[in-house]
């Protein structure tokens, strides 16, 4: 069930999906507020899981991980066992950055970074050693275009 918002909710949170560290002081002088129903407001957000953590985005081609696939995949197998231990191994897997379970022909469609094609091939050799997947099949992103963690409040 989707949360109430009013304005200054929404303004305060556009604040913090544009920097979380930015200070209360930060927040309520960009929103017209004071600190302390600013500071009530977040925890209030917090309380009711609109909020779920604050964490940093870091550059991954700064540190190493140039590629990035989008891993395609099918299965044969629909029972739970398998998704358990599929969803097991994907959740375990660091180079794995999002999971996402579709609709149509594709059952799953894995978002994963890593330095090279050698290291994408360990994490493919890793995955199917643990799990029998139907069919792979790995799309190299060329050029991130758009990357946002910013919902459009």
């Amino acid at each position: 069930m989707a949360v109430r918002l009013d304005a200054m909710d929404r303004k305060i949170l556009s604040a913090l999906q544009r920097d979380a560290g930015m200070s209360l002081d930060g927040i309520a002088q960009e929103v017209g507020s004071s600190k302390t129903p600013v500071w009530n407001r977040i925890r209030r957000l917090r309380e009711a899981g609109v909020i779920q953590r604050q964490t940093v985005i870091l550059d991954a081609e700064a540190l190493g991980f140039e590629a990035c696939f989008f891993v395609l995949v099918r299965t044969a197998e629909h029972e739970a066992g398998w998704q358990e231990r599929f969803l097991e191994a994907v959740k375990a897997r660091p180079e794995v950055m999002e999971a996402h379970r579709l609709a149509g022909d594709i059952d799953y469609v894995l978002k994963v970074r890593v330095p090279n094609a050698r290291a994408y091939d360990a994490f493919y050799q890793a995955l199917i050693s643990e799990v029998k997947i139907y069919n792979v099949t790995a799309l190299l992103s060329m050029e991130e275009i758009k990357s946002t963690t910013m919902l459009p409040l």
